[in-house]
């Protein structure tokens, strides 16, 4: 298999509050839009990937099958910023055992995202050898 590009892909229970949040509350940037004007599918950049929030979810949202993982420059920074927000919190800033700090937050749906932020000396920025 040679992979080219990928997204994850979310059907949310309501799908402009979803892309609200994930446009203004998180500030993703678009990369495009398809659809009907009056509720399009929008894709954003996450990194080297992509977000596609399309469609709609009709049952209860599964909101621990999907997690995200997000790195960020200054995590207290976007921690201060998004509960000012009023963004739903479930794990605040913290040193985990491996060495990144960790914040854990919620969409609309409940799904999880995990704001990482990689300290200058971890393994992940340099390399040990």
């Amino acid at each position: 298999m040679d992979v080219l590009s990928s997204r994850v892909l979310l059907r949310p229970a309501d799908p402009g509050r979803s892309r609200r949040f994930y446009a203004d509350t998180l500030g993703l940037a678009v990369y495009r839009e398809f659809g009907p004007p009056d509720e399009p599918g929008v894709v954003f950049f996450l990194g080297q990937g992509f977000l596609e929030v399309a469609g709609r979810c009709d049952g209860p949202p599964a909101g621990a099958a999907l997690s995200l993982w997000l790195q960020v420059r200054d995590l207290r920074a976007e921690e201060e910023r998004l509960r000012r927000a009023g963004v739903t919190v479930l794990r605040e800033t913290r040193l985990e055992p491996w060495g990144l700090m960790e914040m854990w937050i919620s969409d609309p749906d409940g799904h999880r995202i995990v704001l990482v932020e990689v300290p200058p000396d971890h393994p992940l920025r340099r390399d040990p050898r």
